[in-house]
């Protein structure tokens, strides 16, 4: 399990910066050989990748329960900062819930920790003092006077979702197929309309369509516009 601007990526942010991955390289450690990884599956939207190589016998890392860290509690994270291998950095969890949104648009859920987080930690596990992983190295702010600010993705919330990258290569999230207008209480007084979504399209294909949803002529502020109220 990675983050997905670490094998797929393009970004530039105060969070991070990373370039499109030509090849995806993976070492171990106390073992020279450099394998090559495929990727599995991987979600722009929650930043999660699933890649992997060919190798048995390897120990399998304990995921411990990210609902139930608290703050001051230790945290230490792995990686790989500034190209130097297995490079670990201790700290405590700052916060927890924290919702960060980056540059890009992407929005996260968190876990805060103070242990130094770099360019290179990303996609590393954050663990706790069992060594038990409780997330994913993801996020740091950076720029002058700012120190000590990382996140993590928690770990409880990546299980759905890694799953469904490991069966299906992508993540499969409910889609209705229509482009609307929100109708409030006020607007709905004005113009004597049904408070809801005013339906202005309905996609080929889609499961709007297949459930017989259909966009109709009628007046709504002044222009006459395709739409229902559903």
């Amino acid at each position: 399990m990675t983050n997905n601007h670490v094998v797929a990526g393009t970004s530039s942010s105060s969070y991070y910066e990373v370039t499109e991955a030509t090849a995806i390289k993976v070492t171990l450690y106390n073992d020279e050989t450099v394998y090559d990884a495929k990727i599995i599956g991987k979600d722009n939207q929650t930043d999660l990748a699933v890649i992997k190589i060919e190798k048995e016998g390897l120990t399998k890392a304990e995921l411990g329960d990210s609902d139930g860290v608290r703050v001051g509690e230790f945290a230490m994270a792995v990686g790989c900062p500034l190209g130097l291998n297995t490079t670990v950095t201790s700290g405590i969890v700052s916060a927890i819930n924290r919702e960060i949104t980056t540059s890009d648009g992407q929005t996260y859920v968190a876990i805060q920790t103070d242990a130094a987080i770099n360019s290179g930690n990303s996609g590393g596990a954050l663990v706790n003092s069992k060594g038990e992983v409780i997330g994913i190295n993801t996020l740091k702010l950076s720029g002058t006077g700012v120190e000590g600010v990382g996140f993590a993705i928690p770990i409880n919330s990546t299980t759905g979702i890694v799953s469904q990258l490991i069966e299906s290569g992508k993540v499969l999230r409910p889609y209705i197929g229509i482009e609307g207008i929100k109708v409030d209480e006020e607007l709905a007084k004005q113009y004597k309309l049904v408070e809801g979504v005013y339906i202005s399209k309905v996609e080929n294909f889609s499961a709007a369509q297949k459930a017989g949803l259909q966009a109709r002529r009628c007046y709504y502020r002044g222009r006459r516009q395709k739409g229902n109220i559903s």
